[in-house]
């Protein structure tokens, strides 16, 4: 036995007693996206692998494996049929919500409904949110890429939306930010297992260097416009390293 495991997926084995990839890439938000159908049937379901692309416009992606029977989720037909989704940030309190949202069912079955949620209207899109979820996005649907798989689940589906819409709850806030400890977003590891996210959990590292790169970091389009404007009174603060003593 070495002391490492190297394996090339689909081609040699990993002598594991479970697929260790997805373990690999934590912890992973989880893309909680409902949507409406044609028929006006509301969809609510959650996707482990999702993300922000960029913030000036704003992008997020989530990506949709096929079902059982190779065929798409009902997430992707009715975002591609309606031009718009919404994002809802999945949370410690939301958990058992979140994993009931996530059972198959035939597209007809309102997941809302199913299992008990509030709905809340968008303002810029006709989707509804969950009422209880403290930070949401309005997304405008943008393009789907489609990655090529083996069968019957391995085909994705990489939808991108802008977001045009932002809600967040003021009771997550401190001193103007969002305070992580009081949303407590859930994210997802590897084969059964999530993880929370805390205020003992974080620490803050400001990356040393040129302000002006800062602003892409923090993701602060209002800094950025300043710098090209020459308003360099916006500067972010820049770290001078850990202090000794």
């Amino acid at each position: 036995m070495t002391d490492r495991i190297f394996y090339e997926p689909g081609k040699t084995s990993h002598g594991l007693p479970r697929d260790p990839y997805k373990s690999c890439v934590v912890p992973r938000p989880i893309g909680w996206i409902s949507s409406k159908s044609k028929t006006g049937i509301d969809n609510l379901a959650p996707y482990s692998q999702f993300n922000n692309l960029t913030f000036d416009p704003p992008y997020v992606m989530f990506s949709s494996n096929q079902d059982l029977d190779g065929q798409r989720k009902d997430s992707v037909n009715n975002i591609e049929a309606t031009g718009e989704f919404c994002w809802n940030v999945a949370t410690w309190d939301l958990r058992e919500e979140v994993n009931g949202t996530a059972v198959w069912l035939p597209e007809d079955v309102d997941e809302f409904e199913r299992v008990g949620l509030e709905k809340e209207p968008a303002k810029l899109v006709n989707i509804s949110m969950v009422k209880r979820s403290p930070i949401k996005f309005e997304c405008k649907y943008y393009s789907t890429l489609r990655l090529p798989g083996n069968p019957p689940m391995g085909s994705v589906d990489v939808v991108i939306g802008r977001v045009i819409g932002l809600h967040i709850d003021n009771s997550v806030l401190t001193d103007g930010k969002i305070d992580l400890s009081k949303v407590q977003p859930i994210a997802r590891c590897g084969y059964h297992e999530y993880v929370v996210v805390r205020g003992d959990a974080m620490f803050e590292m400001i990356i040393p260097g040129d302000p002006k790169q800062l602003v892409g970091l923090e993701g602060n389009a209002e800094k950025a416009k300043a710098f090209v404007n020459g308003d360099h009174a916006k500067e972010p603060e820049v770290a001078s390293g850990p202090s000794k003593g």
